[in-house]
């Protein structure tokens, strides 16, 4: 098949398939690449959490610093369950953009039963940034009082690009005109 003939064949199905598996993709390739740092550079990310938990960095004097949590073994705890967490939703996007490139030409029912793990993926995201970050480190642990450990400008804005992902990929196809 010539390459016009294969351009001509391409329908707006097609495109939009595909747009869907590389946007799912893109954010499995983003969560390999957080999972990669917190792994090689253990360290800078370890206190990041160190910082945000024991509540170091905030306000003097605020009302809040009950909660801090100094003791490293909770500190160290809670990192490792980031990136166990991180860990399981990078396979769990990798798995999901793999299942919908495999099924990216059978029809619509069997191609949107397709995106369940890939749904699945991004709403865990979504719960990593709103809950650990955002809600947790946040508003519990007062990252917001800090200039250099606040992550959350960070979070939001990979809440957002997920939750637009998620919002993509959940849309049924429509029937052409």
């Amino acid at each position: 098949m010539s390459i016009a003939a294969r351009i001509d064949a391409f329908t707006s199905r097609d495109a939009t398939r595909l747009c869907q598996i590389a946007l799912l993709s893109s954010v499995a390739v983003f969560f390999t690449l957080v999972v990669l740092n917190n792994v090689t550079d253990f360290d800078s990310n370890y206190q990041f959490v160190h910082h945000v938990l024991a509540m170091d960095a905030t306000f003097p004097g605020n009302h809040g610093l009950w909660r801090a949590l100094r003791l490293p073994t909770v500190q160290l705890i809670a990192y490792l369950g980031i990136i166990a967490w991180e860990s399981l939703n990078m396979c769990l996007l990798w798995s999901g953009a793999f299942m919908l490139l495999r099924a990216r030409s059978l029809p619509a029912q069997e191609f949107y039963e397709a995106k369940r793990v890939g749904i699945l993926a991004l709403t865990a995201g979504l719960l990593l940034w709103m809950v650990a970050f955002l809600c947790i480190g946040g508003e519990y642990f007062l990252m917001w009082q800090s200039k250099l450990w606040n992550g959350q400008e960070a979070a939001s804005r990979m809440f957002s690009v997920e939750a637009f992902i998620l919002i993509l990929l959940i849309l049924p196809e429509s029937a052409p005109r």
